[in-house]
């Protein structure tokens, strides 16, 4: 029974709860509560480049650490992503210097897809814009000069028409 109390203790001290009959939790689940775990790279990422897990490490901030901008928290959250601009060893990585992979590059010529009903046409265009998976893009057909909406697919295709 007295050993029952003690793990329902030190799970309460663990999670941060306050402890009753006047005990205080241990220094060590203290300095657990009191530091948060963030990713930051091992190496010098450059703009461009595909950010892999073996590039991140985590490394521990105190709970009191404030950002100059609002800093990823998740390795998931970084990984397969690509660098907007120089991510620095052991510095945390702001959100907003990662981006979506891109698959279509704008001004590059494209292939465009039109199916329906077993009917399949092709044409080549040019995005006006870059675009990720899925994503809703401009794009100019090259043969014509019309502008249509298409979306982006895994293939780096576009995808015109039945949305």
């Amino acid at each position: 029974m007295r050993s029952l109390l003690r793990r329902f203790l030190l799970l309460l001290a663990l999670l941060g709860l306050p402890v009753a009959f006047g005990l205080a939790p241990s220094p060590t689940a203290l300095a657990a509560t009191d530091e948060m775990l963030l990713p930051v790279p091992t190496v010098t990422i450059y703009p461009g480049d595909t950010i892999k897990e073996s590039m991140l490490r985590l490394q521990a901030y105190p709970t009191t650490y404030r950002a100059r901008a609002a800093v990823i928290d998740a390795p998931m959250a970084i990984v397969g992503r690509t660098a907007r601009r120089m991510l620095l060893p052991g510095e945390p990585v702001p959100v907003n210097a990662v981006d979506d992979p891109r698959l279509v590059s704008r001004g590059t010529p494209t292939q465009m897809v039109f199916e329906e009903n077993g009917l399949v046409i092709t044409a080549v265009g040019a995005p006006l814009q870059n675009g990720g998976l899925g994503e809703t893009i401009r794009v100019r057909n090259t043969d014509t000069n019309r502008i249509v909406l298409g979306t982006v697919m895994a293939d780096g295709r576009i995808k015109i028409g039945g949305f």
